[in-house]
């Protein structure tokens, strides 16, 4: 996944997107956090939102 935004550094989806993002992708699955000059940040779903609240909370 790769969020890009208009701002002086990588920019980082809001806590609600973050959320959204835990719930129905993988944990692992890369997310790239980049901006429209090209500085890019690499981290994962499960560092997004540590502690996240999933669809496995429900089982």
């Amino acid at each position: 996944m790769v969020i890009v935004g208009e701002t002086d550094g990588p920019i980082s989806p809001c806590g609600a997107c973050r959320q959204v993002i835990a719930e129905f992708c993988e944990p692992t699955m890369p997310v790239f956090l980049t901006n429209l000059n090209g500085n890019t940040q690499e981290t994962t779903v499960s560092d997004l939102l540590p502690g996240a609240f999933t669809g496995k909370d429900m089982d």
